[in-house]
């Protein structure tokens, strides 16, 4: 939203600099986006004298002048039609920037003549499109600053710009009038009463309006219009194109540039018709679908059924609320023209003015809401402006439907504001803020304005409140506490295991990874997904249909992307929720990381090797460590169908508990995601794993013993088909006081051992705490361990 300072002062009277209401506008939640002052780029010119001016000596229509300026008399070259002797000027000396040529002047040579610098234009100064002729002023002094002379003779060519950033919760600062009236609450000066008009129409409009009834809900809520005949749609008065063209905006016409006046000054955009080009009269109704409009914009629209149209005798004529068409577009040859005011329904302009792909001013603010209670007076404002600046008859008002009436009114609880924000506002000042606003206060009832959608309940009253208050005038004061010391932990005990997962994930090399929770129907049904119960009812894209069943998709897909680039060797991760189905409680906690390429590059110690399951393992060990999982964990077959099926492992705690699984994914599911291996990958479930017993701040001290270690190896000659876990827990429980660690170091397959049999080598470690180990002790645990392993699984030890 874009304003000038002397507009905004048209509605309020008031002292305040530039500055004040600046950082005013921000603190009221207007935040200031851009202040431009068009003096800013003027400072440097200054105003000389034509002394004398003569034909080029090789150029008709160039003449070679004497101007008077602050530094002597300079020879300047012009082509302009006006450069003649004794006009005063605006001076650009050699060395300066030309803001609407978008260049430095410099000493020139034309034709053999040179000129020392240039007389400017209102187009060269960016003050107007005006560039037929330079500029020509009536009074001023040689050597006088230019932009002194704008600021006392025409200060609207240096009236400075402010824009602001409108959320959509305030329609109302849409327009210059709201915008003060936050200003006006704050302090910052006092509203000046609004100029209202009512006319007296002098006959009957030849052109109806009427709604449909499929419109009448859900569409259009009232249509006011009137004709005006004998109107002079000539350039619109000079302080109006000032306005506009402040802002951005091109005037184009009286008629139009009064519709645009009002839509940024009251926010309250109108449209008019040339009437002369309305066939019959106007109907409001929904479309058919199929129905074609050239828009103002000059583009074709074809709409769709159930949005709505205005339409005469012989077609669509205008958008409702959002653009009007070109064939009924006032030009300046227009001498009949009907005013249009109506009241939108704000989901039909969004549907329309989206489906249409059509932005516009009136889009803008009918959707977002306007003051529907004005709307007829507004009829009435933008009639007498139009006779004012156009002349022209008008006729009496015609009418289809009804202003809506949005009354209401909520309590003052004047003690709320000390307890939803925690500031000492006395109830005098409240109701006195409140009333500043347009709010009017009856006993403990808070009657809100029809120009304010977005205050629905008492909470909103307090929120008016405090922001006129000043939010930066809230002390901060330190949470109170029964007890002195640490405060009781912010985080539930699943949160913080989240957050050491994260960043142990992270700490081991892997970048954390961000996906969307949407993924597509074909990558969820690799994933044991693609269900309804996860579809989304309105996605996005086709890409983005089902919610993700597990995060290992969005890291492949992620890993694609990346390979695409070129980018060979990754390791990602991510934690986040899965989901299995739309029901609380179906969806669970993951953490998923990913090894993609190589180890590591290239280098003088040698050739680096492919990720493997081990790499995965180790790495899903290293995070279910941090996170508080049992040391004594079970690795177990049986993963799903996306993990390699004999390249893979689920680390158990007991038979049925999951805590995670690991391992290369499937060949089948890289191709499917377009993923170029080898790859390999852990999921965890945190949420699995049991929470301490007792709660301790950090990890108890290692305890060490003193007595040495003893170390046996043992070969078993095993079936082909038996898992080297069967062997390692038959051996740890041979003497689980005794034996501290079982693990495999060697497999052999082949040779003498013959057809389904291989060799499985243990070592087990044994440690004792009472007393030194004897050999007859040692020697009764190993033949304890070979009975056990034997048992588990009807092999023998190795000769």
């Amino acid at each position: 939203m874009k304003f000038t300072l002397s507009w905004l002062k048209d509605h309020l009277d008031t002292p305040a600099s530039v500055d004040e209401i600046v950082e005013a506008l921000t603190d009221l939640g207007l935040e200031v986006e851009e202040v431009a002052n068009p003096a800013d780029r003027l400072t440097e010119f200054t105003l000389g004298k034509v002394v004398k001016a003569e034909k080029h000596p090789d150029a008709d229509k160039l003449r070679v002048c004497q101007v008077a300026t602050d530094e002597g008399e300079k020879q300047i070259i012009c082509g302009a039609p006006n450069a003649r002797e004794g006009i005063t000027v605006v001076v650009c000396k050699p060395g300066m920037y030309i803001p609407g040529l978008d260049l430095t002047i410099k000493v020139g040579n034309i034709r053999g003549v040179e000129s020392h610098g240039m007389m400017a234009s209102e187009k060269e100064l960016e003050l107007s499109d005006e560039h037929d002729g330079i500029i020509e002023l009536a009074s001023g002094e040689v050597g006088d600053k230019f932009v002194d002379w704008l600021a006392e003779n025409d200060p609207a060519k240096v009236d400075t710009m402010i824009e602001i950033a409108i959320t959509p919760n305030r329609p109302d600062a849409l327009g210059v009038r709201g915008i003060a009236l936050d200003l006006a609450a704050r302090g910052l000066g006092t509203m000046k009463p609004a100029k209202t008009a009512t006319v007296a129409g002098g006959y009957e409009s030849p052109i109806g309006v009427t709604i449909d009834a499929d419109a009448a809900t859900d569409g259009c809520e009232v249509f006011a219009g009137r004709l005006i005949k004998g109107v002079k749609n000539g350039p619109s008065p000079q302080w109006l194109q000032d306005r506009l063209t402040a802002i951005g905006l091109r005037p184009i016409s009286a008629l139009v540039d009064i519709t645009n006046f009002f839509t940024y000054d009251r926010n309250r955009p109108l449209h008019v018709f040339d009437a002369d080009k309305v066939k019959g009269d106007l109907r409001v109704h929904r479309a058919k679908g199929g129905e074609t409009l050239v828009g103002l914009d000059e583009k074709e629209h074809t709409f769709a059924e159930g949005m709505v149209v205005i339409s005469d005798d012989e077609g669509v004529e205008s958008i409702g609320g959002i653009m009007g068409g070109l064939a009924t577009g006032c030009t300046e040859t227009t001498t009949n023209v009907f005013l249009e005011a109506a009241v939108w329904d704000l989901i039909q302009i969004a549907y329309t003015g989206r489906g249409l792909k059509v932005n516009s001013d009136a889009r803008y603010r009918n959707e977002r809401g306007i003051d529907p209670a004005y709307n007829m007076q507004a009829m009435e404002d933008a009639t007498q402006m139009i006779i004012d600046l156009c002349g022209g008859e008008p006729s009496n008002l015609v009418i289809a439907g009804n202003v809506p009436d949005v009354s209401r009114a909520y309590k003052l609880d004047t003690d709320r504001v000390q307890s939803l924000v925690g500031m000492k506002i006395s109830a005098e000042t409240q109701r006195a803020t409140l009333s500043a606003l347009g709010f009017v206060i009856e006993g403990d009832m808070a009657h809100v304005p029809s120009w304010r959608p977005d205050v629905r309940g008492e909470a909103d009253l307090v929120e008016e409140v405090a922001r006129i208050a000043s939010l930066t005038k809230l002390e901060g004061k330190p949470m109170s506490r029964m007890t002195a010391g640490v405060p009781k932990q912010i985080l539930s005990p699943m949160q913080k295991r989240e957050q050491v997962a994260r960043r142990t994930t992270a700490s081991i090399g892997y970048n954390e990874c961000v996906t969307y929770s949407f993924i597509d129907k074909a990558a969820a049904e690799l994933f044991g997904g693609g269900d309804d119960a996860t579809m989304l009812q309105n996605p996005i894209s086709s890409e983005m249909s089902h919610m993700r069943p597990d995060l290992l998709p969005g890291l492949l897909q992620a890993a694609a992307r990346n390979q695409a680039r070129g980018y060979a060797d990754m390791a990602l991760f991510e934690c986040g929720a899965a989901f299995q189905g739309g029901e609380p409680g179906e969806q669970r906690l993951q953490v998923s990381g990913l090894l993609v390429g190589r180890t590591v590059g290239k280098d003088v110690h040698g050739e680096s090797r492919g990720v493997d399951i081990y790499d995965a393992k180790a790495d899903a060990e290293a995070v279910l460590s941090a996170i508080g999982a049992p040391a004594k964990v079970m690795i177990q077959r049986g993963g799903d169908a996306w993990w390699h099926p004999g390249r893979h492992g689920r680390i158990c705690l007991g038979p049925k508990k999951t805590l995670g699984v690991f391992g290369e994914v499937h060949p089948k599911v890289l191709d499917a995601l377009g993923v170029k291996g080898p790859a390999v990958a852990f999921t965890l479930y945190p949420e699995e794993i049991p929470l301490p017993r007792k709660k301790s701040a950090s990890k108890g001290a290692v305890t060490m013993a003193d007595l040495q270690a003893v170390e046996r190896d043992f070969a078993f000659v095993v079936e082909a088909d038996v898992e080297a876990l069967t062997l390692v827990n038959a051996a740890a429980s041979a003497d689980k006081a005794l034996i501290e660690d079982v693990r495999v170091f060697d497999e052999f397959i082949g040779g003498s051992l013959g057809d389904g049999k291989k060799s499985l080598a243990l070592t087990v470690r044994l440690q004792p705490t009472a007393t030194t180990l004897k050999e007859a002790d040692i020697e009764a645990v190993a033949a304890k361990i070979v009975e056990k392993v034997s048992k588990a699984t009807g092999g023998a030890l190795r000769g």
